[in-house]
């Protein structure tokens, strides 16, 4: 594995092991004295550094802090999976489905640029929407395996509402997510009163596309997210950004600045023909009182 590579999955494979050793309680010289490796060795995987990584290693830090068959299965996938600037994550490949990638990406981003056509993003669900989305995903779970992926999502939400340096948060809506029907109308009213609420918190800048605004690119475009980290002192990105592009058999991982460019660009071009924050929490507010006045809406399929 060279630095020629994708640094999304090293990136990745780092924040994991990091996070494994501090919650087995060791140090980086006792972890790498486990496992007979150098100090430096083992800073360098967890920073995302080293030029080559040997599945071997990866698999003795697993066992020494103990981690679920499903994290050990997850990271020794990453470890292989590093082969030029877009990187494409195949469900199932390699990494278990249950071993979510981008969740880390999200955790440690300072600012997230989004756009999202046909559902509401994630981070701004309720876990009412959640539940219904999570149980049509994966219909053979049972209640208490549907209830944790919404817990987890749950927890995902506070990077916004934080006090101290919550995430930045930059998202248009297209009015489509708003009429869509997940689950049924009280349910849709909840989300949506949840999201105009949302959307007065300074570190959250939310704007609805209507039906009414066309194509702004002239083509339709799916839902992304761009991914910025913090600046070190000088002023430069302490990791590149990444575009996130979510699909239905796996996820897309675009790093090239040419990309990150293009995609900023096309979101600033949504958003300046999207309504401004204020109309768009009034239509949020209009919408919702729609659905609470019809309680007979039933749900359709999404």
């Amino acid at each position: 594995m060279t630095d020629s590579g994708s640094t999304v999955p090293r990136r990745q494979l780092g924040r994991h092991l990091r996070d494994l050793r501090l919650q087995a309680g060791m140090t980086m010289p006792e972890a790498a004295r486990l496992i007979e490796r150098g100090q430096t060795t083992l800073q360098r995987l967890e920073t995302g550094q080293t030029n080559r990584i040997r599945l071997l290693d990866i698999r003795e830090l697993c066992a020494v802090y103990d981690a679920e068959e499903v994290v050990t299965e997850g990271l020794l996938g990453l470890a292989q999976q590093a082969s030029g600037k877009c990187w494409w994550h195949e469900y199932g490949k390699l990494i278990p489905e249950d071993f979510d990638v981008y969740v880390g990406l999200e955790a440690a981003a300072r600012r997230l640029t989004s756009y999202a056509p046909d559902v509401v993003l994630g981070l701004l669900q309720t876990p009412g929407y959640a539940r219904v989305l999570a149980r049509d995903v994966f219909p053979t779970d049972t209640d208490d395996e549907i209830n944790r992926r919404v817990q987890l999502k749950l927890r995902r939400q506070r990077a916004i509402t934080r006090k101290r340096r919550p995430i930045e948060l930059k998202i248009v809506l297209l009015e489509c997510a708003l009429r869509r029907v997940v689950g049924d109308a009280r349910t849709m009213s909840a989300q949506l009163k949840h999201l105009a609420d949302v959307s007065t918190l300074p570190n959250v800048s939310l704007r609805i596309l209507p039906h009414s605004a066309g194509i702004p690119l002239g083509d339709p475009i799916g839902l992304f997210t761009i991914v910025d980290f913090d600046v070190d002192k000088k002023g430069e990105p302490i990791e590149p950004s990444v575009v996130y592009l979510e699909n239905f058999t796996g996820d897309l991982y675009l790093e090239s600045p040419h990309h990150v460019q293009r995609y900023h660009v096309a979101h600033d071009a949504i958003w300046r023909r999207a309504l401004d924050e204020t109309a768009s929490r009034s239509l949020l507010r209009q919408i919702a009182r729609e659905y609470g006045g019809d309680q007979q809406v039933r749900r359709r399929p999404i």
